[in-house]
């Protein structure tokens, strides 16, 4: 079989990767061949993205064929620094359309903004690409609903980019707390904390002759170009970016999420707000969000963007509360076991030092990983470690936590699908208006 039909025929099995159970034995409908090479087309590569473009290089047989950035600058950047590190140069695209249209690409690496994720991984999918998005795998509950519908619509593999899945002690240790090791695990706590600096108040100023502003807005409602915005501070307005609690709580509250056994919640509540600063910053600086699921079990999110100090030492990490114990996970790929009265039972070593603040990559040393899981499963020869079934659940945990934040009140969740009961207010904010002609379909 050559290159093109064999992947083109793991999209066959995709769905069946997608159900997948987490622990086991890799899925099997095609033996392909790890020395298959796997052509990706990079979408979004200042930051975040040029890291990930630069860790899939490294990966046996992989080539980064594209980079697509409504940034100039930044795409001569990023085809610099790839060809420099692999001896070839990927080719520069303006428009993720123009992208996809590329007959060569196998799948679509996505580190565009947060309100790009879920268009850009249903327009892959529709165009016949496998995806690796970025967490958040959505700006909102809705498309994240429609990026799942897509994935199995089109038969394509899409894993979010929630590394701590693919972590061998991570794995171990929710494999422990499954099997009893700290009897009944009831409740859990994640924290985030970094000491950013404020945004001040952005002056609306000429877009720069090297950015796209019109692609870079894409699907979202149009606002007016202003010098606080791009390349980061998006993050912390609503028509762009989703807060703290998705920027990072989506990865803690996905450890939860699978150390609880649990999916979706039937109660939540956040509180919060910007205390920090009085500047553009429109999402929480400071955020508690409170969850019960329906299996008995209840859970909570504490973010501070504006004050690092450390909870149990730490700039993030998870402890989950049992019946016979305590397990406190690092945030990394290490964590301690402690007995009902606080003894040190077991120490599982990290191997690499977290830096919470690091804003490419708090986990880089293991990150690789993930991205492995990622090529190997589209070139058949196992299964995604955070499929988009997998990655929609843990998005929605934070997503409901912004929604009761907005509204000011408790949800009650439905917990067979996550939708929040009796208040048509908040469902509004389920949905997003997209900017005319940009509407997302599946």
């Amino acid at each position: 079989m050559d290159r093109r039909k064999f992947i083109k025929s793991t999209s066959v099995a995709g769905t069946s990767f997608l159900l997948a159970p987490q622990f086991g034995k890799a899925a099997g409908f095609f033996k392909g061949s790890p020395n298959e090479k796997v052509v990706i087309g990079m979408m979004g590569t200042h930051s975040r993205g040029a890291y990930l473009a630069q860790n899939f290089a490294k990966i046996p047989n992989v080539e980064i064929g594209y980079i697509c950035d409504v940034d100039a600058n930044v795409v001569q950047s990023t085809i610099a620094d790839i060809y420099k590190r692999t001896g070839k140069k990927p080719e520069g695209i303006t428009d993720i359309r123009k992208l996809l249209e590329k007959k060569d690409v196998d799948a679509i690496v996505i580190a565009a903004p947060d309100h790009w994720h879920a268009p850009a991984t249903i327009m892959a999918c529709q165009a016949g690409k496998h995806v690796y998005v970025e967490k958040p795998c959505s700006h909102n509950p809705h498309e994240g609903e429609m990026a799942v519908a897509a994935a199995k619509k089109y038969n394509k593999l899409v894993q979010m980019g929630s590394q701590r899945r693919s972590f061998s002690n991570v794995q171990a240790m929710v494999k422990e707390l499954h099997d009893g090791i700290i009897g009944r695990a009831y409740y859990a706590k994640g924290w985030y904390t970094n000491h950013r600096a404020s945004i001040g108040i952005g002056k609306v100023v000429p877009v720069p002759a090297n950015l796209d502003y019109e692609l870079w807005q894409g699907p979202a409602p149009r606002k007016p170009y202003q010098d606080n915005l791009i390349h980061y501070n998006w993050h912390w307005f609503w028509n762009w970016g989703t807060g703290e609690a998705l920027n990072n709580g989506t990865h803690e509250l996905d450890v939860i999420r699978w150390g609880l056994g649990v999916d979706f919640p039937n109660k939540v509540v956040s509180t919060g707000g910007r205390f920090h600063f009085k500047d553009d910053w429109q999402t929480p600086d400071t955020q508690n969000i409170l969850y019960n699921f329906p299996n008995d079990t209840a859970a909570e999110w504490e973010g501070r963007s504006c004050n690092g100090f450390n909870i149990e030492g730490l700039g993030r990490g998870v402890i989950f509360y049992g019946h016979k114990g305590t397990i406190f996970y690092q945030g990394g790929n290490g964590y301690t076991v402690y007995d009902g009265d606080s003894k040190l039972v077991k120490e599982v070593k990290d191997d690499l030092v977290v830096d919470a603040t690091n804003k490419v990559s708090p986990t880089e040393a293991l990150d690789g990983m993930h991205m492995k899981n990622f090529v190997d499963s589209v070139r058949g020869v196992t299964q995604l470690n955070c499929p988009i079934e997998t990655g929609f659940k843990s998005t929605l945990l934070p997503q409901l936590g912004n929604i009761s934040y907005r509204v000011d009140r408790v949800l009650h969740i439905d917990p067979t699908n996550g939708h929040i009961l009796n208040d048509p207010e908040a469902m509004k904010l389920w949905h997003r208006e997209y900017e005319k002609g940009w509407e997302v379909k599946v």
